[in-house]
């Protein structure tokens, strides 16, 4: 237990399970208060919700559609109202499943671009103004180490990742000036119901590359969300930081 995120307020998406409850915990766990959506996942989120309050530390949560116009101004003015304001904004929410080019449907495609890509910019631009009314913040966006150097049967999932990474530099030049610190974190593969959700050949190929020679665990990716959000990160803008095995040295 730390006080580095003391007083501080947080917004994570898909904050019931993986990286994102990993991320809830650790927030938490340095005297953070927090507030978290999840899709169609209450068992989970209850959990998390109780993890969260035995460390003494508010905590809400709702369902929410990040790729919703609708559904992210509802979650923004639920968590704004219990929270009060919001100081650090972490994108998380995403969906996965591997599969060829020739099969990825149009469909596929756009739910793959809208959960990662286009809930990235809804929830990111309701909170903006918000955080820049009050002089400041810290948005952290969940890319993937794979938007670096691609995989077969995932395309859509790399260009909506790699796009993250482009929003992240892009915006950075803007909100800095705002006192809006963007920045990124990119993953490896982490042992999270995502990767679990693809097949063993996949998953068989993926461990071949690793220099480290397992799956990371999402509480091996939280530090640097903690790091990010607190004054250990006041020197960081529009940087993606990537703790992934080796899989990518960047």
């Amino acid at each position: 237990m730390g006080n580095r995120l003391e007083n501080r307020k947080a917004l994570i998406t898909g904050g019931s399970r993986g990286i994102g409850r990993a991320i809830a915990l650790a927030f938490a766990a340095e005297g953070c208060d927090l507030f978290f959506c999840h899709w169609k996942d209450p068992e989970n989120a209850t959990v998390t919700q109780s993890k969260i309050e035995q460390m003494g530390r508010q905590v809400g949560a709702i369902e929410a559609n990040v790729a919703d116009e609708a559904s992210v101004t509802n979650l923004v003015t639920e968590a704004t109202r219990f929270l009060g304001q919001i100081d650090i904004l972490v994108n998380c929410a995403g969906i996965g499943g591997d599969v060829s080019f020739e099969a990825i449907t149009p469909t596929a495609w756009d739910e793959m671009i809208n959960v990662h890509l286009r809930g990235t910019f809804l929830v990111t631009h309701a909170c903006y103004t918000g955080m820049a009314a009050q002089g400041g913040g810290r948005i952290i966006n969940i890319a993937s180490q794979l938007a670096y150097k691609g995989a077969p049967q995932l395309s859509h999932y790399c260009a909506a990742k790699a796009g993250i990474i482009g929003f992240t530099r892009a915006l950075s030049y803007e909100a800095v000036s705002k006192g809006i610190l963007v920045n990124a974190i990119a993953p490896g593969p982490t042992e999270t119901d995502m990767l679990a959700g693809l097949t063993d050949e996949w998953r068989a190929m993926k461990l071949a590359q690793l220099p480290i020679g397992r799956f990371g665990q999402p509480e091996e990716i939280a530090p640097t969300a903690v790091m990010l959000a607190s004054s250990d990160g006041n020197f960081y803008v529009g940087q993606t930081l990537s703790p992934n095995g080796g899989d990518v040295m960047l």
